[in-house]
């Protein structure tokens, strides 16, 4: 979310986007922790999984809005 803040904030979506792709990077970064704490037994595959899934979701999401934020190339209307 900081991220995400951060690079609105930047100004431009140059900078937006840089900071979407970085906080893509975050939502792995959370998904590799997850699995290691199922795996050290902090967290209960249950829990796990549901929280991989919002991951997922929100991973996607960000992956959308950088898509939207790729300059389209000018159609020609003849």
């Amino acid at each position: 979310m900081n991220n995400i803040a951060e690079g609105y904030e930047a100004g431009g979506n140059v900078m937006f986007k840089k900071f979407l792709q970085i906080s893509r990077g975050s939502c792995g970064e959370v998904r590799s922790m997850l699995y290691l704490a199922k795996d050290l037994k902090y967290i209960d595959e249950i829990k796990v999984n549901g929280l991989l899934s919002d991951c997922m979701v929100l991973s996607k999401g960000i992956s959308k809005l950088i898509t939207y934020l790729i300059p389209q190339p000018a159609t020609c209307n003849l």
